[in-house]
């Protein structure tokens, strides 16, 4: 059985697809799209940045979605595969979960580069910068990174917002909280805490502005039928329904993201083959989690012409 699976914040670099739009129709056709349904030349910052352009996040979350269904569009259009034929269960790390689920045709493209762009646009409005932050704890599981963050927190908020593998924990909150639990690392035996560069505190309490806005954004665009279920990120449990999709997409914005366990679901529902389409981000994670299954990365024509073979 397999699963396809999306990458997340932090996998948008300058240059991602320009490769496959050079050899592939299909793959420009995308970011055409994106380009017109944003209004902007989005594929331009892609290809060109400049770095700190890309890496806004009402630009990053667009692109890299874009990019991943791109990867995907070869793979159906040049490669005749029907995702709906080669995989069992599609799954994305954070904003990853639009493309998973425009992947499995819940959303159209068009639609999903919209709410990417207005999802960015509320979370980073939600929060003045500098008033929240974020950090990943390297050598953490979950009940040491839980433990530090009540620690850290002393009345301002400090969460748990990302459980990404057994050794990497991602803490989000306010800027002082986040700055003692990197500084109490030791303390709790953990081997290191590092500052993200992020523009605000994502997947914690002080992102409700922005739930409230997605709440709105996609009662008005709210997500057609699965062409396969989808694990969600704040359940870590399989999801058919859209009016249940809907609900979780708007928990997630301040929820946490349970990677590590959405992964071990999917594989003790059957999963042996992982497939991360656009990035290589979620499939180390995977690699780190569980054992005895095959993860393979595809963001070039190289890997979607193996993969084609394979599949």
């Amino acid at each position: 059985m397999r699963a396809f699976v999306f990458p997340g914040q932090g996998s948008q670099k300058v240059g991602m697809g320009v490769e496959l739009a050079q050899a592939s129709a299909a793959a420009r056709a995308v970011f055409e799209e994106v380009d017109d349904a944003l209004g902007q030349k989005l594929s331009a910052i892609m290809r060109d940045g400049p770095d700190d352009a890309l890496t806004l996040t009402e630009n990053a979350q667009p692109a890299i979605m874009a990019n991943a269904i791109a990867v995907l569009r070869v793979l159906e259009q040049e490669g005749g595969i029907v995702l709906a034929d080669k995989a069992q269960f599609v799954a994305g790390h954070s904003l990853g979960e639009y493309t998973a689920l425009c992947a499995a045709g819940a959303f159209s493209l068009a639609d999903t580069a919209r709410l990417l762009k207005l999802r960015g646009q509320s979370m980073q409005a939600a929060v003045p910068v500098g008033v929240g932050a974020m950090c990943a704890l390297l050598g953490a599981d979950i009940d040491k990174a839980q433990a530090l963050a009540d620690a850290a927190a002393e009345g301002e908020v400090c969460t748990v917002a990302n459980d990404n593998d057994p050794t990497q924990v991602v803490l989000s909150g306010h800027k002082g909280a986040i700055e003692r639990a990197i500084a109490l690392v030791k303390d709790h035996g953990i081997k290191r805490g590092v500052a993200l560069p992020v523009s605000a505190p994502f997947h914690c309490p002080l992102m409700q502005p922005a739930a409230d806005a997605m709440a709105e954004a996609l009662g008005k665009t709210p997500p057609g039928p699965l062409s396969v279920p989808l694990f969600a990120n704040v359940t870590a449990a399989m999801v058919t329904d859209p009016a249940e999709v809907q609900r979780l997409l708007v928990e997630q914005v301040c929820g946490r993201v349970r990677w590590r366990e959405s992964v071990m679901a999917m594989q003790a529902a059957g999963v042996d083959s992982f497939v991360e389409l656009g990035g290589k981000v979620v499939g180390p994670m995977i690699g780190r989690t569980v054992a005895d299954v095959t993860v393979t990365s595809v963001i070039g024509m190289a890997d979607i012409e193996a993969l084609i073979k394979e599949l």
